[in-house]
């Protein structure tokens, strides 16, 4: 089943018009489908496609396996030479025999970085290797993936080496919610709008991970057939794609994400809550955790200056990472025994605060849907984070949810997930904007993004600009 990826697909379809070959990054975290969509574009291309992927690290591969699995896996594709090659030079040079013929070809370099990894001479190599011998076959697409987006970065796109080679560097992001919505098929109809979201606000829009849900049964099944069950596919998945997705420092990289579990925090916030110095050892391990997908930083425009604010705020970006830290890694006795076997997940602690804060960054990751519903399609933004004015002496400390920016107006986005929703929330975005200190010349629009039932005086009021309801972002009258 292949969701989504139009705009991906449409780019690299361009690639086929050049005359010459094309050199493709993609990166992402674990299960995103990077894989999946260089395999899709190769079958729409009518493509032959060659796929060679590394092995994962642990204790006993080496360089030498990995060459050896790269010679079996090129021989069953090609029917060439099974042995183990030399060194990379040989490798590749194999590699490049094979490309020879008519017709388009697709090159897969998949999980490149586990390739590279037990030799320091293997970027050089291919570097080499494009410039000398792939790069001569105009009708080849070499694509380099791997969930190690960190070594991508430092080993080809900012690497002098490789300037102005890549044709494109792609990262892929969560699919879009209203895309999501297919997952559920012909049950997408018959299923509520709450239940798809609450479903969407554990998993993200990951595929591997939406391909799992069984369409015909609740949400709170689901999330406990997905999260606490023994064995369950998210149970033991964090794990697996937070080593898979980082080389170093793993200890550190987690701590870090646990401190942001209550909420976002600046640098200096971070440091404090682990008991390090705020230094560079902090900031590089952020900065990984950013390209591996996990979290993001919201730094943004100040409104009363126009100008970006002095320090960003981190948050945890990905929807599963934030929901196992909270809600599954501190009951992993518990599941283990089964005890969720018969329980009513509303009956967990603090259950509708968890998936309202799960729904808060599911929309702060679906930005680009909302757009349009309040008319800025076509506007140039300046900024599109969560802003937080801090208490001063004159000034009154505030948080937006979301402060989307022109350079006329101001759109204070609240964004609430409540059974009810009633005039309340009139007053708390009200006094929230009588805090908000803006420049003179804008306007500032207060815009309720919602999934609930809304209280008829909630648009009577007039108060808000615009009213968003969860339907609206998935695509539903």
């Amino acid at each position: 089943m292949f969701v989504g990826r139009e705009n991906e697909l449409r780019r690299l379809d361009g690639l086929w018009r050049k005359s010459v070959s094309s050199l493709v990054t993609i990166r992402g975290r674990r299960r995103i489908g990077k894989s999946t969509l260089v395999y899709e574009f190769a079958r729409r291309s009518e493509a032959r496609f060659i796929k060679l992927e590394g092995l994962q690290p642990k204790e006993g591969v080496d360089n030498d396996m990995q060459l050896a699995a790269f010679g079996r896996q090129l021989a069953r594709q090609v029917k060439g030479n099974r042995s183990k090659p030399a060194d990379w030079f040989d490798a590749f040079s194999r590699l490049e025999k094979a490309l020879k013929g008519k017709g388009r070809i697709v090159v897969l370099l998949d999980e490149i970085s586990w390739m590279g990894k037990y030799d320091p001479g293997f970027a050089g190599e291919l570097k080499y290797a494009w410039d000398n011998w792939f790069s001569r076959h105009p009708r080849v697409i070499v694509f380099l993936c791997g969930s190690v987006s960190a070594w991508i970065d430092k080993h080809i796109v900012k690497s002098k080496a490789f300037v102005g080679r890549p044709s494109m560097n792609l990262t892929l992001r969560d699919l879009p919610m209203d895309v999501c919505v297919r997952f559920w098929g012909r049950n997408a109809g018959r299923t509520a709008t709450r239940e798809i979201l609450d479903v969407l606000s554990v998993t993200g829009g990951v595929p591997k991970y939406l391909e799992n849900i069984d369409p015909s049964i609740s949400a709170d099944e689901n999330i406990r057939n997905l999260c606490y069950r023994p064995g369950a596919l998210l149970v033991d998945e964090f794990e697996e794609i937070f080593h898979d997705s980082l080389d170093e420092s793993l200890s550190a990289k987690k701590a870090i994400l646990k401190s942001l579990v209550g909420g976002p925090l600046v640098g200096e916030e971070i440091a404090e809550r682990l008991g390090v110095e705020y230094n560079g050892h902090v900031t590089g391990n952020l900065s990984e955790l950013e390209m591996s997908g996990f979290v993001s930083r919201d730094s943004g425009i100040n409104p009363s200056t126009g100008k970006a604010t002095k320090t960003c705020r981190w948050r945890i970006s990905d929807n599963y990472t934030r929901f196992y830290l909270k809600y599954i890694e501190p009951n992993l006795a518990l599941i283990d025994k089964d005890a969720y076997r018969f329980a009513s997940l509303d009956q967990l602690p603090d259950w509708e605060g968890v998936l309202g804060l799960q729904f808060e960054c599911l929309i702060l990751n679906n930005v680009e849907l909302l757009l349009p519903l309040i008319g800025l399609d076509r506007a140039l933004l300046t900024s599109a984070a969560p802003y937080r004015q801090n208490k001063t002496e004159r000034l009154k400390g505030c948080q937006i949810d979301l402060a989307i920016q022109t350079r006329k107006s101001v759109y204070c986005v609240e964004i609430k997930r409540q059974n009810s929703i009633g005039e309340k929330v009139v007053d708390e975005c009200e006094e929230k904007i009588s805090r908000l200190k803006v420049k003179k010349d804008r306007t500032v629009r207060p815009v309720l993004v919602y999934d609930g039932v809304l209280s008829k005086r909630v648009p009577a009021d007039a108060f808000f600009s615009f009213i968003v309801s969860a339907d609206d972002l998935i695509g539903r009258k």
